[in-house]
């Protein structure tokens, strides 16, 4: 067991984690696109469901 933790800290240290600002960076850029699919997904419902409407 201590060999297994011993090698997991091992990995994290070797890791290359990312500055504070691509970190910043990369979070707004996820919100950005969450925010355009989420955008394109209320009109693509609500087209949808108008055609349904007027189907009925």
């Amino acid at each position: 067991m201590k060999n297994f933790f011993k090698d997991r800290l091992t990995e994290l240290h070797a890791v290359t984690w990312p500055t504070r600002k691509q970190a910043v960076h990369s979070m707004i850029t996820v919100i950005v696109i969450m925010l355009i699919v989420g955008v394109f997904l209320v009109l693509v419902d609500s087209a949808l469901n108008k055609m349904v409407l007027n189907l009925i």
